[in-house]
């Protein structure tokens, strides 16, 4: 009687003990109770549960139902749930509510489905994804992630929030470790500072740095485009580098390269290989082996081989020198006064608009060679402003027109309408009309004054001890002497570019010698010196 009694007082503590042990939190490593032994490294620890209930299906198979505030440690890799199945037989386990996967401190994963293969550690969830890796944030309908290496995979569109920065596309590959993830179809990243539209892209949530591997289209917030197939743009420190020829087209202005890099931040920009660019606003197009640019200064420097065309409709201009640079014309002035003194034309207005399409300027230096088809040039250095449409020769100047050749200390060429319209020429002037192989008309003064018609040598006047050598001919064209005179001041006029008469202005002093008593070869002014070797004959001869 008492062992009956003694009986029934243990299973009545056991029964009244049930409930309390099911809300206990349960800990230890989960085995399958039959099979090979498991790898330990791949093993699942209950941390922490509500309940548990253990149904086993047959006898290789085991079901571990956990449900409440479920807490699970794989290795360094935590798994919160509301609740979750373990199968002892597939190795998975599946979670509902709350789903939360820390994997390593590497990435914070959150859903509200999970299914987790053990062995392979790779985990499949689904409904309102997120993973966070400390600096951007992925949400996703569904998401693929492998434990291994730290990769998530999402199929059905994805949206990247980095700070001001969003990226949207179809497919996705999320490399939290290294923070980087790849777009792919339909890309399109939004930043306040530009637009990235795109097929596949590489962005590093750490960095703020977008790589470029396939035809890409950005568009930022000034309105420049750049369209590309490699390269990075980094968002944080504004410095950016494309290769395989990319396209920016900046307002009025269109640059094409191997290569371009650009600083933002300090605004500077810098060309590679065949550049090309073509101001529209200007009408010119530069084409070197390098060119840097100033944006914030909008000034520009352009070396290797450099070349400028200043377009027309029949007879553009080609210039060509070591470097080329231009810039504005109000920053090398000074914007203290509008009015600035220029010490060869006295006193001229600059417009101090920076938006004024006029207010540029350019300079070549060195070896400067310049073609059109009614004028060809060379010098050391020339200086243009769009202000007054004047080219300003330098250091032993030569120009040539059809058979005329103008030299001088300094040469000024005034266009119009991007044409020769008028020339002056400082101290030593000196003017070579060719009327035949070894047969020159000369001029030779102080100054000269020349005037174009249709971009061809029209008339000069000559000043200054002034002095010339002109050939006689007849209305047939032979020759009848040979004229050499002296005056202070002189017209030639020239028809269909050969000098046609001379017309003295003040007292002269001269000889009309017989054509028998005088060789050509003689009949040469002092410092006479036909140039027509140097003159660039063609735009292919410039370089």
């Amino acid at each position: 009687m008492l062992k009956q009694f003694f009986l029934f007082c243990l299973l009545t503590a056991g029964i009244l003990l049930l409930p309390q042990l099911a809300y206990t939190q349960i800990t230890g490593p989960i085995t399958a109770p039959a099979g090979p032994p498991a790898d330990t490294a791949r093993e699942i620890h209950i941390i922490s549960s509500k309940r548990l209930t253990i149904q086993k299906l047959n006898d290789s198979t085991t079901l571990q139902i956990l449900a409440g505030t479920v807490k699970l440690r794989q290795e360094n890799s935590y798994f919160d749930c509301d609740s979750c199945v373990i199968n002892s037989y597939t190795k998975t386990f599946e979670a509902w509510g709350h789903v939360h996967i820390n994997d390593s401190d590497t990435a914070n994963i959150y859903a509200s489905h999970l299914r987790y293969l053990i062995n392979k550690k790779v985990a499949y969830l689904d409904g309102g994804v997120q993973l966070s890796d400390g600096k951007g944030s992925l949400t996703t309908p569904d998401l693929e992630y492998d434990m291994n290496t730290d990769i998530g995979i999402y199929r059905h569109g994805g949206k990247v929030v980095n700070k001001k920065t969003v990226l949207t596309s179809r497919e996705g590959y999320y490399y939290a470790g290294l923070r980087d993830v790849i777009f792919k179809n339909k890309v399109l990243l939004k930043d306040p500072a530009y637009t990235i539209t795109t097929d596949s892209l590489i962005y590093n949530t750490q960095t703020q740095t977008s790589r470029f591997i396939a035809q890409t289209l950005i568009q930022d917030s000034s309105g420049r485009t750049i369209e590309t197939k490699e390269g990075f743009y980094n968002v944080a420190t504004g410095k950016a580098e494309f290769g395989s020829r990319p396209v920016i087209k900046d307002k009025g202005l269109t640059i094409v390269g191997d290569r371009v890099i650009f600083d933002d931040s300090l605004g500077i920009a810098q060309a590679r290989g065949n550049v090309i660019i073509k101001d529209s606003v200007q009408g010119t197009t530069i084409v070197a082996g390098e060119v840097f640019r100033d944006t914030k200064k909008d000034r520009m420097l352009a070396t290797n081989k450099p070349l400028m065309i200043v377009k027309q409709d029949a007879d553009s201009i080609y210039i060509t020198a070591d470097t080329l640079f231009s810039a504005r014309l109000s920053d090398l002035y000074g914007k203290k006064d509008s009015l600035v003194k220029d010490t060869l034309k006295g006193t001229q207005v600059v417009n101090t608009n920076t938006k004024d399409s006029t207010n540029r300027y350019f300079e070549a230096y060195r070896h400067v060679r310049i073609f059109s088809d009614s004028m060809q040039a060379v010098c050391d250095s020339v200086f243009y402003s769009f202000k007054d449409s004047v080219f300003r020769l330098y250091q032993n100047p030569v120009i040539w027109s059809k058979g005329s050749q103008i030299t001088g200390d300094t040469v000024w060429v005034f266009t119009k309408n991007k044409k020769a319209d008028k020339v002056n020429v400082f101290e030593k002037s000196f003017l070579i009309n060719e009327v035949e192989p070894g047969v020159y008309n000369q001029v030779k003064s102080t100054r000269m004054d020349g005037y174009f018609t249709a971009g061809a040598i029209d008339s000069v006047r000559a000043a200054g001890f002034a002095e010339c050598i002109y050939f006689i001919q007849d209305e047939d064209s032979a020759y009848t002497g040979i004229n050499e005179s002296k005056c202070d001041v002189m017209d030639i006029y020239f028809g269909e570019s050969a000098l046609q008469k001379v017309v003295f202005r003040s007292s002269v002093t001269g000889t009309i010698w017989p054509m028998k008593d005088k060789s050509p070869d003689a009949m040469r002014l002092p410092d006479f010196n036909w140039l027509d070797a140097r003159r660039p004959k063609t735009k292919y001869e410039l370089f």
